[in-house]
């Protein structure tokens, strides 16, 4: 293990939140370590939710990554932008973003590996370049990092809500509300530790706002923007009010509609500020193929 140092300079704030922004480590790795007894103040192990005082000795054992043979791979990939800081992609349904036990090939990763000769390495051999996620059948924006400054940029932004994103969504049932906010805190479901649920029991707090862009004869056309990031957050959300993302047989029900797999739900937009140039950027992915075939099908619907 290797023994890392910091003297906080804060006051009232908790010890992941912090640190995550000092050391450029993902706020979830820093409570996983916290979790297993390897980070200290003042040298007493404490949780990631400590609130530091300033001028508080800040020390954690961080473990050795393990090794593993992540390869690259020629998979092609739809770049909507890239300069030597940051990659974004427009990710393909299907596509898990990085390698995880028993998953090691055809990620985005993978694919990332083959075509970026440099990639930020914050997060270790197996995240490389990966500053935040989508989920596997999720389509469209995605930035990666090519070095590790742009990285901890990027983070920073997310964190402080500088760096934004937007989605699109196919949702069962006539949302009542042309436009909302959903906020309710997310957690592990403790039923099925696969899933993520509403609870005020070991929950974030997540803020999904939401507006109707067009109504179906059983369905909805929405847009959703995350103001927090939690795990299948939207997904999560939307069938909390009532109305689960068409679909996701995880929270929902399959699509009656046509063959797809996984959730209608599409990263269109991705807003955030250049990590060298300080120029606020915006990245937009066009719907993919069946999303847009199943719109036509619900309008058809509606006729009748």
């Amino acid at each position: 293990m290797a023994l890392e140092k910091w003297t906080a300079e804060c006051e009232d704030e908790r010890l992941d939140k912090y640190l995550s922004t000092v050391s450029g480590i993902s706020r979830t790795r820093i409570q996983e370590l916290a979790k297993a007894g390897l980070i200290f103040v003042n040298g007493k192990a404490v949780k990631a939710g400590f609130k530091l005082s300033s001028g508080d000795e800040i020390s954690c054992d961080v473990p050795e990554e393990e090794v593993i043979d992540i390869l690259p791979e020629n998979i092609p990939l739809d770049i909507l932008y890239e300069d030597s800081d940051i990659i974004v992609i427009n990710k393909p349904k299907g596509m898990v973003v990085h390698p995880a036990v028993g998953n090691y090939t055809g990620t985005l990763v993978n694919a990332l590996m083959y075509h970026c000769s440099d990639l930020s390495g914050i997060n270790g051999v197996i995240r490389p370049g990966i500053v935040h996620r989508i989920d596997k059948d999720t389509t469209g924006c995605i930035v990666a990092c090519k070095n590790d400054a742009a990285h901890v940029s990027i983070s920073r932004q997310l964190e402080n809500k500088t760096c934004r994103r937007t989605y699109q969504a196919i949702v069962m049932g006539n949302i009542v509300h042309d436009s909302g906010v959903i906020d309710a805190p997310i957690g592990r479901d403790p039923r099925d530790r696969q899933k993520m649920t509403v609870t005020d029991k070991n929950s974030r707090n997540a803020v999904t706002h939401f507006r109707v862009i067009r109504r179906f004869k059983n369905a909805c056309h929405v847009e959703c923007t995350l103001e927090t990031g939690r795990t299948h957050q939207i997904r999560v959300h939307m069938k909390y009010i009532g109305h689960p993302v068409m679909g996701d047989e995880k929270y929902g029900k399959k699509c009656r509609y046509m063959d797809t797999e996984g959730q209608v739900l599409h990263a269109s937009d991705l807003y955030l500020v250049h990590p060298s140039a300080g120029e606020e950027m915006h990245f937009s992915a066009p719907l993919p193929d069946y999303f847009e075939k199943l719109l036509a099908i619900l309008e058809k619907e509606s006729e009748k």
